[in-house]
């Protein structure tokens, strides 16, 4: 039952998303991003990592670029099943991702994923009890298990209900930040 649930709630947040225009998504991603620029945790990290957003999350775009020269930025790279690792060194050495075809860096490997001192995470919705439900191949799952790093999920404020079906594997949030 859980996975129907889950189904039904990414067909709806997915049409709720549709509804505003990139511009739109833009303005409340600054938002977002704004409180994550905040954070103590996040003006004391050193090594941060993000994610390079497509058009329906939290724009992320800017973020990484203002960020890029004072911290240390890593993105995830879908590789198969799994996240691999990497730093973030600038637009000319991103390329489009194998499987949504979103800007991934290229070069080698950032393998120290307990030096990470923060991680924001997208998701298609989150709950009141930190809990997140992502696409459903548990990529940031399978990562997030291995780290003692801040997990902070960033979300628009529709992407944040009473509550999501979890399921064991799934990781909590330490923080969900939304507009």
């Amino acid at each position: 039952m859980p996975d129907e649930q889950k189904k039904k709630i990414r067909e709806q947040i997915r049409n709720k998303k549709n509804r505003f225009f990139l511009e739109e998504k833009k303005r409340k991603s600054a938002s977002v991003m704004g409180q994550v620029e905040k954070l103590d945790a996040f003006l004391k990290s050193k090594i941060v990592m993000a994610y390079w957003s497509m058009d329906d999350e939290v724009f992320t775009h800017d973020f990484i670029l203002k960020y890029c020269g004072e911290k240390q930025i890593i993105l995830p790279v879908v590789k198969g099943d799994n996240l691999v690792l990497k730093k973030f060194t600038g637009l000319s050495n991103m390329e489009p991702g194998e499987s949504f075809g979103i800007g991934e860096p290229v070069g080698e490997h950032f393998e120290n994923i307990d030096q990470i001192d923060m991680i924001i995470i997208p998701g298609i919705a989150f709950d009141k009890n930190l809990n997140r439900l992502g696409r459903g191949k548990a990529y940031y799952d399978k990562l997030l298990k291995k780290t003692k790093a801040l997990k902070v999920g960033v979300c628009f404020d529709f992407q944040l209900l009473s509550s999501v079906p979890i399921n064991e594997h799934d990781v909590k949030m330490d923080l969900i930040i939304t507009d």
